[in-house]
């Protein structure tokens, strides 16, 4: 009797030890860990299942065990649709459990363990250099971000022209996750617009005489466009094109008919009255007041400029003839045609032709 005993036991042990080996080969096959021996930033796509997500990560140097990540994907019954896209950094010997856990789309739309990258864009021309930049930060196509942004549905749901648009854009650094789609980045600049025109911001619309966040910008663009270099030119240039447009003179700036042109005068180093007369609504040469849109999309600093522009009498203004970067301002046409005569001369006295 005691030997059959001790012989169902044995027979016990040895079952209970068959069955467990699979869990024992699943937990020994989730402790394994990655190769990495430091810290790693790894880009994915998405869209690929498990096995494929083995390959890629076996091709970066990350794996060896194709079977045992394989066998704990499945335990946790993972498909390509809840592996989330995304910038990681797979941490030195990050155990396979874990790794497999941070590729796991949660409940807010993101890899538990993904994290947010840097979009930078700033000194931007136009829509489409801005969408060069954000797509080198970003899993986008420019083009389609392009496309998209200058959609009639784009434009209709926030309700701006299409020369407006870049109104919208505040140039900065932003954390976004680096599978943000092109409408998740318009509804997040969206958002960053709303937060940046507080209500003292739009009461100081009415009171340097503009109507709209956009005129504004626009106003700051053709302020940029002629100073880029020091900033404490900027209020005193907004005082001035602000006196222009209060009195109904054209604002005559040479930015604005410059960007007609496109890129055609960028190796130009002299403008000329041929140059001015080329017919497009943005050369306040022959249009009076402010351009239809932006003609580049300038830095918030300069939109405070004009926002808290000088309070002048300034009504011309005319680059410094030196190497400056500076202007000369003044009240009457007659000085500022004797400083203009000036700084001609010195153009041709540096060879600046």
């Amino acid at each position: 009797m005691k030997k059959k005993i001790i012989i169902a036991l044995i027979l016990i042990c040895l079952t209970l030890v068959i069955l467990a080996i699979p869990q024992i080969n699943l937990y020994l096959a989730g402790a394994k860990k990655t190769l990495n021996n430091q810290d790693v930033e790894f880009y994915f796509r998405g869209n690929l299942e498990t096995n494929e997500l083995a390959e890629l990560l076996i091709k970066e140097g990350f794996l060896k065990d194709k079977e045992g990540f394989l066998k704990v994907a499945n335990y946790k019954r993972l498909k390509k649709s809840k592996l989330s896209a995304g910038k990681y950094i797979i941490k030195a010997k990050t155990p396979i459990r874990h790794l497999l856990n941070g590729f796991t789309l949660n409940s807010k739309g993101n890899g538990n363990a993904e994290v947010e990258v840097d979009v930078t864009f700033n000194n931007c021309r136009d829509i489409y250099q801005l969408c060069g930049k954000v797509a080198k930060n970003l899993m986008l196509d420019s083009s389609l971000l392009a496309t998209y942004i200058t959609s009639d549905e784009c434009l209709s749901k926030y309700d701006f022209t299409l020369e407006q648009l870049p109104s919208l854009f505040l140039p900065n650094t932003y954390k976004m996750y680096w599978d943000t789609d092109e409408k998740a980045f318009v509804e997040r600049m969206a958002k960053e617009f709303k937060q940046f025109w507080t209500t003292e911001r739009k009461n100081k619309i009415k009171s340097i005489g503009l109507e709209s966040p956009s005129q504004v910008v626009t106003l700051a663009s053709i302020v940029y466009s002629e100073q880029s270099r020091n900033p404490s030119e900027w209020p005193i240039i907004a005082g001035l094109y602000l006196n222009r447009i209060n009195k109904g003179i054209k604002l005559q700036s040479d930015p604005t008919f410059k960007f007609c042109w496109g890129n055609a005068l960028d190796s130009v180093q002299r403008l000329t009255f041929e140059h001015r007369d080329k017919d497009c609504p943005y050369n306040t040469y022959i249009y009076s007041g402010l351009p239809p849109g932006p003609i580049c999309i300038p830095p918030v600093k300069v939109v405070d400029a004009v926002l808290n522009r000088e309070k002048n009498e300034f009504l011309f203004l005319i680059a410094k003839p030196d190497y400056s970067g500076l202007h000369d301002f003044s009240v009457d046409y007659s000085k500022h045609s004797f400083l203009a005569k000036k700084y001609s001369q010195w153009l041709v006295s540096e060879g600046i032709r």
